[in-house]
């Protein structure tokens, strides 16, 4: 998976971190569980405030 992968991205971290609201979790954190999701392979610099904006919107729309 890529930083692009949006809702898989949002699919894996809702399964990773069952219980916990998207809403409450900082960019520092949700950036650093997603680089250690199984099969996340991009790096780092590729990430921004708008991919993390994007994955925390689709995280929360997954536990809705």
């Amino acid at each position: 998976m890529k930083w692009t992968d949006i809702n898989d991205l949002a699919i894996e971290l809702a399964e990773a971190h069952p219980g916990v609201d998207p809403l409450k979790i900082n960019f520092v954190d949700l950036m650093n569980w997603v680089i250690v999701l199984p099969g996340f392979s991009d790096e780092a610099k590729h990430c921004g405030e708008k991919i993390l904006e994007a994955i925390q919107q689709a995280w929360i729309d997954e536990v809705a």
